[in-house]
């Protein structure tokens, strides 16, 4: 048992308005608003609506401002807020394909119908600091000019991986019957289905994902990639209303959607294809959405009679470690009290130092006799 601090309620509520204070920092500066943290600082909130599994920017950014910019603490507080939440009812599966696109691009064909929409990336830019970031600029140089003409406003654009499967190239994309699993109400098993690892892989950790994404294009799991499609932007969301007895759109959400195309597979009637990864993700998020696919495809080895030698191919391994919140607990409750623990263990070390002198004192005494 814990050995209560002396002290430890006064010095908690102590630490918490130190805590408060620090948050504010200088109060010749201004306060940050909502709007300004969901608007300019808009990938650390569509991160933080991604891992805590709710979308709604505006407590997202709440979560970044009262975490002081801390994106695990962020995404834990939004996750706790979220088991508050009643459940009024499931919207149908979301239909990419429609997606109002803002930024689209494809690295197996150049020339895709609707042609390639590069949108807002930092792909080209030469990542040098910008001296201008440190003015306090309402609008940035540049800025103000026209830029209606670099979104592709509400046409659909079909998904380049369909070209693939209109010629049987790459495995179909079978939609499931079959009512998905939920890990937010019920503990995941082993083995887990592919419903069970997207959702985890949805909410696990950007960087966990990306460093075993990574390891499979290193040869833990190589599947030898590319990127289909990867593409940004709003989908509508619809629910059945059954006093209707038709579907009602309640709203639109911005998604990051990335097709992984990889090693072809197969053989007998259907001949080898491409297989796939599939990575979507709340906001714009390419970098999660992509580590996401790569990671799918590497969980999804026994369907391709692969040998899992590699980390990214371990089910267990990778479900039970990607989620930063659980991560987190299991990594900072050891600053917690362990005094009794502690002491348990110095005492066991003290009796096994005392243990090892006298034997050696022996072992000399024996040595010095003969």
């Amino acid at each position: 048992m814990y050995v209560a601090v002396k002290g430890g309620e006064a010095a908690i509520e102590k630490a918490h308005r130190l805590l408060a204070d620090r948050r504010r920092g200088d109060r010749s500066v201004p306060a940050l608003s909502l709007d300004q943290i969901a608007g300019q600082l808009s990938l650390a909130v569509d991160r933080v609506m991604a891992e805590g599994s709710l979308y709604d920017p505006e407590l997202a950014a709440m979560a970044v401002r009262q975490s002081r910019g801390d994106l695990i603490e962020a995404i834990f507080l939004i996750r706790a807020y979220r088991t508050t939440l009643p459940r009024f009812g499931a919207t149908r599966p979301v239909e990419t394909g429609a997606m109002r696109i803002e930024r689209r691009v494809s690295a197996t064909y150049k020339d895709i119908p609707g042609g390639q929409l590069l949108g807002p990336t930092f792909d080209y830019t030469h990542r040098l600091i910008d001296p201008d970031m440190a003015g306090d600029h309402p609008v940035e140089p540049g800025a103000r000019r026209d830029v209606s003409g670099d979104v592709a406003g509400d046409a659909a654009y079909p998904r380049v991986t369909d070209i693939l499967n209109g010629e049987g190239l790459i495995e179909p994309d079978v939609a499931s019957d079959a009512e998905p699993g939920d890990l937010t109400r019920d503990p995941t098993g082993f083995p887990a289905g592919r419903d069970l690892r997207l959702q985890a892989l949805a909410r696990g950790d950007e960087g966990f994902l990306l460093s075993l994404g990574y390891s499979t294009q290193r040869g833990y799991g190589r599947t030898h990639p590319f990127v289909g499609e990867v593409r940004i932007g709003l989908v509508d969301l619809e629910i059945d209303l059954p006093e209707l007895g038709f579907a009602v759109a309640i709203g639109a959400i911005r998604v990051t959607e990335c097709q992984m195309v990889s090693q072809f597979k197969g053989g007998g009637e259907d001949g080898p294809r491409f297989t796939r990864g599939y990575g979507l993700v709340f906001g714009q998020s390419e970098r999660k959405a992509m580590s996401m696919s790569l990671v799918d495809r590497a969980l999804r080895a026994d369907e391709f009679d692969e040998n899992r030698a590699a980390p990214a191919q371990d089910e267990e391994f990778v479900l039970s470690h990607c989620d930063n919140v659980e991560a987190t607990g299991f990594v900072e409750h050891l600053k917690l009290p362990h005094y009794v623990d502690f002491q348990a263990e110095l005492d066991l070390l003290r009796m096994l130092r005392r243990e090892h002198a006298a034997a050696s004192s022996e072992t000399a005494r024996q040595e010095a006799a003969e």
